[in-house]
């Protein structure tokens, strides 16, 4: 199967040869290091090179295939622009240390700061590109220094998903596998665009549409996802809540809801009701420019198949009202039973391999690891006497948004950043790198020189996926292991390696010589992944309290919640922080494009993926262009309120008049966007800015 517009999608599955110890080659098992489906494919390595990636037909997830990305991922892990050495900036440049040296230096000015400054003036950015137990020790670090102040890059994806589904249903996650996309009757999809972000998902998706399934795609741009849908809802970004609310309203209206399922399972209904009372479809269709007649249509569609699934993305999450955005995600799934059997569920998509899992080991200010509130007496007693700390902080700390409004306030000092490049990736560029600026101390552990790194005064070098062992959770809850197949370059470690060491530099107890010692504490510490202490070759789902016994699909039964029910909240809609005016005619929205991903530090680095697009990228419909005298190619200028970017035009007819596309994985993009938050998980508005754009003369 090949999927539309994608190159290099699907390919042949090369037989794996059997290895000799003369030829010094070795197949070893991993798990693709890019978005969070969990393909899986072998490195072929001779001696002690990764020569060749071949996907694994018997994976679950992938059954071979791999995506554009996904059949580059060797070109990072050789790259001559890895770091190799702990540097420390001095006034003539950089600094060559031991890892005694760096560490110690390391973890003088961490000691220092939460010293006379206490444990608040410090701050910790975790990645969701590292390991579960890489996570897990971060956490477990800066929380045992008494410093409430760990986030990690989730919080500018998903920080909405784990705050509004947790809210309604208990739980944050995928509920049903990717691959039982396969069994669903209706498919809506709002604000992903799975062909390209995704692209192994559409395969189960093609499968269902080839058994009948209706797919629906609400997405402003007519993208290669919506090419493939049988309705497409090209709405207004920014209206995803009036949209859904439009669509249960109806529901409702038509009494086309499951009762018994509202009856028994669910709590809150009338309070929805009530919250909908002005919410026709009329009114929908003046927000989101989506006709009536078709939202009725989609809400039907959803309403009365056997078996319908949402998949959504960051186009729902990222914006000031996401968490009301995935609450009225949430509102349709449960008014229609949609939950708990094959075919149905909620799948909000992760954008990296490991974001459900730095979510699951605590890597989320929020959260203590296994989604334990801080607040909860109990949280800090158990984790104390597990890590024989006395000075654990029993509340929330801020942010990774609200760490650089403390660095800039002058509250927080210092920052130890681990695989994470704030400046390409938070919003308002030149407000965080003034944030970064004014912090007494920086450290930043990466693999690359990105530009956050290039602003730090201590860097480390770290190891890639391919260097390491450990485990990653997909965004399905699988939780898989990989292994090392290659050493890191020059004196770089393991993230893991790292993080302990600076542990028991600091005099912390942290006894664990290796990946293995880490996920055992793991199955110890949190109940989800208790029973988890054999994935085999393919991994296991959480929740899983006894080895072997898991649950692939969530909420049959009832939902974990205090009596077991969901609850409806009632989803404000909002307008967007900025609408267009006289001033920024047009509307600015962001997101990914297949050949690049997140910041671009990697990818931007890929040669392969350079050759089919290797410049930033202004989409525009040819109305506007022409209004601008705008053509193909030309060089454009890109202007807000918070700052201005240059890229080349891109005339198309798939995005609407009025609108602009920019893909994020240029650090340009985001010198765009401002500041703007969801009051609840704080993630910010990235998909929805007033904006001008000016040919380049």
């Amino acid at each position: 199967m090949r999927l539309p517009g994608l190159p290099g999608a699907t390919a042949a599955v090369p037989e794996v040869m059997s290895v000799s110890d003369e030829s010094d080659r070795s197949m070893v098992a991993t798990i693709c290091p890019y978005c969070a489906c969990g393909c899986g494919f072998y490195l072929e390595v001779e001696r002690g090179q990764a020569r060749r990636i071949i996907p694994r037909s018997d994976h679950p997830v992938n059954q071979g295939a791999l995506c554009p990305k996904g059949w580059a991922s060797l070109e990072m892990i050789h790259h001559p622009e890895r770091l190799k050495w702990p540097l420390r900036r001095t006034a003539d440049g950089w600094e060559r240390l031991s890892w005694q040296q760096a560490l110690q230096i390391l973890a003088d000015n961490l000691r220092r700061i939460g010293d006379t400054r206490g444990p608040d003036a410090l701050g910790f950015l975790s990645s969701t590109k590292c390991t579960n137990e890489e996570n897990y020790l971060i956490q477990k670090l800066a929380r045992t220094m008494g410093c409430a102040n760990v986030d990690s890059c989730a919080r500018l994806c998903h920080a909405s998903t784990v705050v509004g589904l947790r809210r309604s249903m208990g739980s944050c996650s995928v509920t049903n596998p990717l691959s039982d996309l396969a069994n669903s009757r209706c498919i809506l999809v709002i604000g992903s665009n799975f062909a390209e972000n995704h692209p192994i998902l559409a395969r189960w998706v093609l499968q269902a549409k080839e058994a009948g399934a209706t797919l629906i795609v609400a997405d402003p741009r007519r993208t290669p996802t919506a090419w493939l849908a049988d309705q497409h809802l090209p709405l207004r970004p920014g209206t995803d809540v009036a949209l859904l609310n439009g669509m249960v309203r109806h529901i409702l209206d038509q009494g086309l809801h499951d009762r018994d399922f509202v009856q028994r399972r669910t709590t809150g209904l009338e309070q929805l009701r009530s919250s909908l009372a002005d919410f026709s479809l009329a009114r929908a269709e003046r927000i989101t420019g989506v006709s009536a007649g078709e939202l009725a249509r989609a809400a039907r569609a959803y309403a009365s198949s056997p078996a319908s699934a949402v998949v959504y993305g960051m186009g729902v999450t990222q914006h000031a009202s996401g968490t009301a955005g995935v609450e009225a995600v949430a509102n349709l799934a449960l008014l229609c039973g949609q939950l708990g059997r094959p075919g149905t569920g909620i799948l909000p998509m992760r954008g990296q391999n490991n974001v459900q899992g730095a979510c699951d080991m605590g890597a989320m200010t929020e959260f203590y690891p296994g989604y334990r509130l801080p607040e909860d007496p109990r949280t800090v007693q158990v984790f104390g006497a597990a890590w024989g700390s006395t000075c654990l902080p029993a509340r929330k700390g801020l942010t990774s948004m609200e760490m650089m409004d403390a660095a800039l306030f002058g509250t927080l000092k210092a920052m130890y950043i681990v695989g994470e490049d704030p400046i390409c990736s938070h919003p308002d560029q030149s407000r965080t790198r003034q944030a970064l600026q004014s912090l007494d101390f920086l450290a930043v552990q990466d693999i690359f020189m990105t530009e956050t790194a290039e602003m730090a005064d201590l860097v480390l070098p770290a190891a890639c996926w391919a260097e390491k062992e450990g485990t990653f959770t997909s965004a399905e809850r699988r939780v898989q292991r990989i292994y090392r197949a290659t050493d890191p370059p020059g004196e770089a470690r393991e993230d893991l390696w790292i993080v302990s060491n600076l542990a028991r530099t600091l005099g912390l107890n942290f006894p664990y010589t290796d990946a293995s010692s880490v996920f055992q504490e793991i199955c110890r510490r949190v109940t989800i992944y208790k029973g988890l202490v054999d994935l085999g070759d393919f991994g296991g789902f959480w929740p899983c309290l006894e080895p072997g016994k898991w649950n692939e699909i969530l909420h049959q039964d009832c939902f974990p919640t205090e009596g077991g029910l969901a609850r409806f909240l009632p989803a404000t809609y909002c307008p967007s922080t900025q609408e267009p005016g006289a001033d920024y005619p047009l509307l600015l929205t962001t997101g990914r494009k297949v050949c690049h991903f997140n910041s671009g530090s990697i990818t931007r680095r890929t040669p392969s993926l350079l050759a089919i697009s290797d410049h930033l990228v202004v989409e525009m419909n040819p109305e506007d262009a022409a209004v601008l005298e705008i053509v193909e190619g030309d060089r454009v200028w890109v202007k807000t309120v918070q700052g201005s970017a240059s890229g080349y035009a891109h005339v198309s007819g798939s995005i609407p008049a009025g609108v602009v596309f920019m893909p994020f994985h240029f650090p340009a993009t985001n010198r765009l966007t401002g500041d703007a938050r969801d009051p609840i998980s704080h993630i910010p508005e990235l998909k929805a800015w007033a904006c001008q754009v000016k040919k380049e003369v």
